[in-house]
Order: C-alpha cells, then sequence, then structure tokens
C-alpha cells in the first residue's frame, strides 16, 4: 500500500540537498496589508493611486517649468513610492484598529504595538465576570499603569480597587489610570500607545526591574467559583440524572 507523503517542506529533495524555504519578501507584507486594508477600508486604493500620481504630476509641473522634466519626474518618483507607502500605512493602522473595537482584550493588542521599555502581561489583572470589564497592567520607567476596557460608568471601581490592590504592595511608586474606548474622557485604541508612551519617567531602570518582579508575585485575574465548591470534588446529582 502506497504511502502518503508527509515530509516537511525542509526535507530534502531528490537531489539530497535541503529544500530552500521561502522568505517572505517586503512586497510580500506590504501586498498583504493593503489586501487586509482594502477589505475594512475599499478606498484605499484610490487614496494611494492620487498620493501616487498627485506628487508625478507636480513634479512633472515643475520640471516643464525649469526645462528639466525627466530629471524632476526622476526625483519625484521615489517620493511618490514614499507617499503611497505613507498613505497605505496610515489607513492600515486605522483599519487595524477598527477591526479590534469592541473586541475582549483590545486594549492589550494596542498596547502589544509598544516595542521597548513597557512590560505588559497577556492576562488581566481584573475581570468583572458580570460585565466582562477588565484591566490590564503594565510597568515601565514612569511607574505602573493600569487600563480598563468597558464603558466609562463602570470601570472606575475596578481601577481604583487595583490601584488600592498595588498601592498596599508598592506603596511609593506612581500608579497612572487610564481607560480605553471610545466614550468621553476614554482614550482611543489608536491613541493609546502614544499616550502610554509620552508619561514621564520617574523610575529608573533597575527600580522598574523591582516593581515588575514585585506585580508577578501577584499573578493576573481568575474567574471566581462560587465559594464553597472544588470543581475537582464537585460528583454529579445522580436522582437529579434519573428525572427523581
Amino acid at each position: 500500500m502506497a504511502r502518503k507523503n508527509s515530509a516537511p517542506s525542509s526535507a530534502p529533495g531528490a537531489d539530497g540537498k535541503p529544500r530552500k524555504v521561502k522568505k517572505t519578501r517586503w512586497y510580500h507584507q506590504v501586498w498583504q496589508a493593503y489586501t487586509m486594508t482594502r477589505k475594512m477600508d475599499p478606498a484605499v486604493t484610490w487614496w494611494i493611486l492620487a498620493a501616487f500620481f498627485g506628487i508625478l504630476a507636480v513634479a512633472f509641473v515643475i520640471g516643464m517649468a525649469t526645462n528639466r522634466t525627466i530629471y524632476a519626474l526622476f526625483v519625484g518618483l521615489p517620493v511618490a513610492l514614499l507617499a503611497g507607502m505613507f498613505i497605505l500605512a496610515r489607513r492600515a493602522e486605522t483599519a487595524a484598529y477598527s477591526n479590534l473595537e469592541g473586541q475582549p482584550g483590545a486594549a492589550r493588542a494596542a498596547l502589544g504595538t509598544i516595542r521597548r521599555g513597557w512590560d505588559f502581561p497577556e492576562e488581566p489583572v481584573t475581570i468583572d465576570p458580570r460585565t466582562q470589564d477588565l484591566v490590564f497592567r503594565g510597568v515601565g520607567r514612569a511607574g505602573v499603569v493600569l487600563v480598563s476596557e468597558g464603558p466609562a460608568s463602570r470601570v472606575p471601581k475596578l481601577l481604583e480597587s487595583e490601584r488600592k490592590k498595588i498601592a498596599r504592595v508598592l506603596p511609593n511608586v506612581p500608579i497612572i489610570l487610564i481607560q480605553a474606548g471610545s466614550e468621553e474622557g476614554q482614550v482611543p485604541l489608536r491613541k493609546l500607545p502614544r499616550r502610554v508612551q509620552r508619561l514621564k519617567s520617574k523610575l529608573t531602570k533597575q527600580e522598574t526591574s523591582e516593581v515588575i518582579k514585585r506585580l508577578r508575585s501577584l499573578g493576573g485575574a481568575r474567574l471566581p467559583l462560587p465559594k464553597g465548591v472544588d470543581p475537582y470534588k464537585a460528583r454529579p446529582d445522580r436522582k437529579g440524572m434519573r428525572g427523581r
């Protein structure tokens, strides 16, 4: 009976040499970003074309006025490409944040774009099991940042409760409260990373590391179980299962 060929793509070929794994080129990433953005923002194509040909038109007019048309187009072409890439990047960012709106953990996903200087665990530190409002915690040179997800009328209580818990462990560390959302007084997702990065530094690198260690011992949030119930010892009601 013939066997199915389940060899990975990196398995040796017929000549005994390992097959080359295709690398993801920069233009592949650009195309992926474009296709993703076009689904959320169909007008992105026209914005890119308008920027590209608009700059080429300006370069052509300048070239005609100075009798250096070829030179002006030669200089204007890379500028037009950069303008198109800039438009794509901005529209892609807007589309990505629009896609995150309303999803649980959207604030953490936005904060994940901060490359360095801040430590944001994946798990929230507080969860309201009834409303599913969340609070995420981050540590950086500015201190401890608590970022909430949920309506502005509910999350202040969660934020204040978590602030008090941290203040008992770290009484001399600054604690900043931020509400992420689209309501008045809240920070939109696309502005959230910049809002955190603009906070002024108050701690040294060594102090920041110590704060991270202290807070990791507190752990993350866990959905509460009813009191007196051990899920590992719970037994089914046999009479109820028989309809008695």
